[in-house]
């Protein structure tokens, strides 16, 4: 499923909550290689889950933070005009409004409600 993007590139949204993108300036070999890190690290964790093990699970919720963090998903935003960080924020609750207004109004059957709506 694809996500909107917000017009500057910085988040997609979920359930009109803000997650910030991954830092596009990456090197596509290295994203590549990051993300595969991130699937196989959550992997771990629900089978650390599964089995009930705390330890193999705190190894493997360490591992998707790094990956997050070299994603550029958090941590400190990949842009550098200075622009606050919106991440996990309300889409209504953001300088974003607008625009999700707009998107909402264009897609009316689909952000009839933030739980249901994948916008």
């Amino acid at each position: 499923m694809r996500y909107p993007t917000t017009p500057d590139g910085r988040y997609f949204v979920v359930r009109g909550r803000l997650w910030r993108c991954a830092d596009p300036s990456i090197n596509p070999a290295v994203r590549e290689r990051l993300v595969h890190e991130l699937m196989a690290a959550r992997a771990s964790k629900g089978r650390a889950m599964r089995a009930g093990d705390p330890r193999a699970r705190e190894h493997a919720r360490q591992a998707v933070d790094a990956a997050k963090h070299a994603l550029g998903e958090r941590g400190e935003p990949w842009w550098t005009d200075g622009a606050p960080d919106y991440n996990r924020h309300m889409a209504r609750n953001s300088p974003y409004r607008e625009w999700f207004d707009d998107l909402c109004r264009a897609q009316p059957d689909s952000a009839s409600s933030e739980d249901k709506s994948p916008i």
